[in-house]
């Protein structure tokens, strides 16, 4: 199966793109962050997300950056909200959204996100934020994803960030 990996950032997804290869799947990368503070910010993690998609042997799509349409389309009216709120929901939902319209523009069998490797966000509420039928709802923190993508992120130096990357995240 080919699937669209939506790559939060090259850390996370350095512990899900091996996964879901060693399942058996084609996978391409999907960088789809305008949720990002900044433009420097996010060129960083794009940086580490190509170097992973080259060790991996993967393609890497991103998506053009555009925070300002984020803060429209996703932040206006939640900026105090507390994160694992409401604007996190909304920001799963527009990662997704484009994902899946990626997806089925590349005639792509599924789509996943690496999200759900990290143990700041809740899977659940990851899981929620789609109902299309192509979304793999796969856990990655299972199996100690998380750990795994801190080894195999300091093994091929990828820049970590320390926040989830909006400005309201830094609170």
């Amino acid at each position: 199966m080919k699937v669209l990996l939506h790559s939060c950032c090259g850390p996370c997804a350095s512990a899900c793109v091996p996964r879901l290869k060693a399942e058996g799947h084609e996978v391409v990368m999907f960088f789809a962050n305008s949720n990002i503070d900044t433009e420097a910010e996010y060129e960083k993690r794009l940086a580490a997300a190509r170097q992973l998609a080259e060790a991996e042997g993967v393609e890497l799509v991103p998506l053009p950056y555009d925070h300002a349409e984020w803060l429209r389309e996703v932040a206006a009216g939640l900026e105090d909200a507390p994160e694992k709120g409401a604007r996190c929901q909304k920001c799963f939902r527009y990662n997704l959204e484009k994902t899946a319209e990626a997806c089925g523009k590349m005639g792509l069998d599924a789509f996943a996100t690496s999200l759900t490797v990290s143990p700041h966000k809740v899977s659940s509420m990851v899981f929620a934020a789609s109902d299309d039928p192509k979304f793999m709802k796969a856990d990655f923190k299972k199996r100690e994803g998380f750990k795994e993508s801190l080894r195999r992120a300091a093994e091929l130096g990828l820049y970590r960030q320390s926040y989830c990357g909006c400005e309201f995240s830094k609170r």
